[in-house]
């Protein structure tokens, strides 16, 4: 199974160095040896499709027509705001039995508009992870879990070749993938928010913006290792799990803004959590006084 990656960017770079590098795993651990290579890339940047192509050291194809005649895999590492102009420009070639890929979280295989007709099986493949560099992201991908929607034919063998190669994988609808790309966002972007207005309401205190980042760095990375170790309803601790309304009213005294509202909309849901910890404790007055009901 020969995989061409139509794009070469980061995400690009990733997978193919990825499975270019585990896919003995795949021959070893699927039933019938599915032998997995990558081919090469293509890109509108030439530039970039060769330096894919050496970090991998597979080809670059001349044009679009070449790879997908060269490929049983077409993978469009593009951004999501591409890959309908480059999928209306493949649509027409020798696409023929081909598996078209994309791999945005929030999109869903039915971009592929026509794909049934063309004879082509669409499917999105997106991995729970934060890829955030060409050269170096492939090395901690082993640790993504990975989730694959599309056509019934191959998304169950899809989600196998992933596992051999070491990764977690579920299949899910079409229907939940925006519900699920956003689940993805409040583990990864919206923490990195919530940090940023840490990072800032410290300077206000003294701090300088460097110190500030030293400070809070321990407090982040146990508190995240706490919460992936245990949960969160375990690893919870803080003035929601005491219901301490007074220190809570205190902190809304001395927000405004966007920091109030974020502070308020967090912790009304960190109550649902604390509630599941402590099923005995009455928590009424704390959200009377997040929901400004209650005296501040």
């Amino acid at each position: 199974m020969r995989i061409g990656f139509i794009g070469a960017g980061k995400v690009g770079f990733t997978f193919g160095r990825y499975i270019k590098d585990r896919r003995e795993l795949v021959q070893m651990n699927t039933d019938g040896g599915i032998e997995l290579d990558v081919g090469g890339y293509y890109s509108s940047s030439r530039e970039s499709a060769e330096l894919a192509a050496e970090f991998t050291d597979t080809c670059v194809y001349g044009s679009l027509d070449e790879l997908c005649k060269g490929s049983d895999v077409v993978f469009l590492t593009v951004p999501d705001g591409q890959i309908a102009e480059v999928w209306k420009n493949i649509r027409d070639l020798d696409i023929y039995g081909r598996i078209i890929c994309h791999a945005s979280g929030a999109m869903t295989s039915d971009i592929f508009s026509g794909i049934t007709e063309a004879g082509a099986f669409g499917y999105s493949i997106h991995p729970m992870y934060a890829i955030s560099s060409k050269y170096e992201s492939f090395k901690e991908l082993d640790r993504a879990f990975f989730t694959v929607e599309g056509h019934d034919r191959y998304a169950d063998s899809i989600c196998k070749v992933i596992n051999a190669l070491g990764n977690d994988c579920v299949r899910i609808q079409g229907t939940d993938k925006v519900k699920y790309h956003a689940a993805s966002v409040f583990a990864s972007n919206l923490v990195t928010g919530l940090l940023a207005v840490s990072q800032d309401l410290l300077t206000q205190c003294g701090f300088t913006y460097e110190e500030a980042g030293r400070a809070i760095e321990p407090l982040f990375l146990g508190n995240a290792r706490a919460a992936a170790a245990k949960g969160p309803v375990e690893s919870l601790t803080g003035p929601i799990e005491r219901c301490d309304t007074g220190t809570v009213q205190k902190h809304m005294s001395v927000l405004t803004g966007k920091e109030l509202a974020a502070y308020k909309a967090v912790s009304r849901c960190l109550v649902n959590v604390a509630s599941r910890k402590h099923p005995d404790k009455d928590y009424t007055d704390l959200i009377q006084v997040l929901d400004g009901i209650g005296e501040l």
